[in-house]
């Protein structure tokens, strides 16, 4: 299978790596800076499966047919990413990678339904500069139809592949496992407004409180919405429900030592790694699908909301905030019992 990944930041360039190694027939497409690193010195990978380099083809746009196509940009590129390859791509089978659940509808108003199947990873990997990434945590790479089209035997034949790289799952409702997958990726939104590590943050017991905060006003919108979560592997919906039951001391404790040994590596989250490259993060994507849900059903969502601005206000201005100015941004908008 010819395969063409689109996006070269840590999860695209890790997935074209491994599938390389493996002996598939993969190419890379990114932004400038990348292409020249990448073409200088390949891609130099170091973490849980050791340290190597690997040499792959990279372009700014993909100069050949794909079988598949793996979209590992960010969110807000997807549609700039298919404009620049659509000749190209037209026919192939697209594989969404991106967090949050609008990346497929806005594949579909480009391409055909039937062609795109929605993924989630559930591995980690930190982009610390061109042509240089950790892979942080292993994980099962998660594949289902997010439309109604379904052929099975496709998904058959995809995961073969995959696998070659990363265990994979087929899910019955990817939907439901992507929006469970938003609350994993929730608190990424505090290392990006600190400027610091998801291990040094969540450490702080008094910054786990928030994250705990932000699950439970969260649970109470999708909850609201009509939404079913559906248990990811190595993550069940209890994580959530049973963890935001808890008095909140007793549940920040218990989260904040899950988050401090996620990764022997420092361990920065999407969203900070976007700030660190000078890019736009996916936070509107993220908390901002709870703010966006909660704004559809009439109801408020302050914390999450805030947290939003707050990323943003980062992107723009250059300067992180420190742990005195978030709580008190925070204290104006929830009281954390």
């Amino acid at each position: 299978m010819r395969i063409g990944v689109i996006g070269s930041g840590a999860i695209g360039c890790l997935v074209a790596a491994y599938l390389k190694l493996e002996g598939q027939d993969v190419s890379l497409a990114g932004r400038t800076n990348s292409v020249e690193a990448i073409k200088k010195s390949g891609l130099q990978i170091s973490g849980v499966r050791g340290s190597f380099r690997v040499e792959i083809r990279i372009s700014e746009q993909l100069n050949y047919s794909p079988e598949l196509v793996i979209l590992a940009t960010k969110t807000q590129d997807i549609e700039s990413a298919i404009k620049n390859n659509l000749s190209l791509i037209r026919n192939a089978l697209i594989l969404t990678i991106q967090n949050g659940v609008q990346a497929d509808s806005i594949v579909a108003k480009l391409l055909p339904k039937k062609n795109i199947i929605s993924s989630i990873v559930m591995f980690g990997s930190t982009y610390l500069e061109s042509a240089k990434l950790v892979h942080n945590f292993e994980g099962p790479w998660i594949i289902g139809w997010p439309f109604d089209e379904r052929h099975p035997e496709v998904l058959s034949d995809l995961s073969r592949v995959l696998n070659k790289a990363f265990p994979v799952v087929i899910a019955d409702d990817i939907t439901g496992m992507k929006f469970l997958k938003i609350f994993a990726n929730a608190n990424n939104c505090l290392p990006g407004v600190l400027g610091k590590s998801m291990q040094e943050v969540f450490s702080d017991h008094d910054i786990s409180h928030i994250s705990i905060a932000i699950w439970k006003e969260a649970l109470e919108v999708v909850n609201q919405a009509g939404i079913k979560l559906v248990s990811l592997p190595g993550f069940p919906t209890e994580n959530v429900t049973k963890l935001t039951s808890l008095p909140i001391a007793q549940a920040a404790e218990i989260f904040s030592q899950t988050m401090s040994n996620l990764s022997k590596e420092p361990l920065y989250g999407s969203i900070l790694q976007s700030i660190m490259r000078g890019r736009s993060s996916e936070i509107d994507y993220i908390n901002g699908e709870f703010v966006r849900l909660a704004k559809k059903n009439k109801i408020c969502a302050p914390l999450n909301s805030a947290l939003v601005e707050m990323v943003h206000e980062v992107e723009e201005n250059k300067r992180f905030f420190n742990k005195a100015e978030l709580f008190a941004r925070i204290q104006k908008v929830v009281k954390l019992k």
